[in-house]
């Protein structure tokens, strides 16, 4: 599956941004997906996973309150609303899919986008 993230962009601490994720090539709801990010000088790391179905969602707990993962089977695509923005979400973000059930960890994900930048302003 080929995955297509957009939405990235400057914004001021306090702000909101949604990410999109388009795939393209198999069938999307035979995948779990996920967000991740990497901010400059650091490991990649979770952010977010909804299931096939989206009924279940998974956080990270530096992002729960603020970001909701979700996803339309129908547009193949998978978001991420992002709200109160922080300095420290600044970072690039990429989407995820996983043949397996919902996942958190990145060994765990089968294909992935190219990110999109998040840079969030003090």
């Amino acid at each position: 599956v080929q995955l297509q993230a957009s939405g990235g962009g400057l914004v001021q601490a306090g702000g909101s941004l949604r990410l999109s994720c388009a795939a393209s090539g198999r069938t999307f709801s035979n995948y779990a997906m996920g967000w991740f990010c990497q901010a400059p000088g650091k490991e990649r790391e979770f952010v977010a996973a909804i299931s096939r179905s989206g009924g279940s969602t998974y956080y990270a707990d530096s992002v729960k309150g603020r970001f909701t993962i979700s996803r339309d089977n129908a547009k193949n695509t998978v978001y991420l609303q992002m709200n109160s923005l922080k300095p420290e979400d600044t970072a690039l973000y990429y989407c995820a899919a996983t043949r397996g059930v919902v996942a958190r960890y990145e060994y765990e994900y089968d294909y992935w986008g190219q990110g999109t930048e998040v840079t969030v302003s003090s």
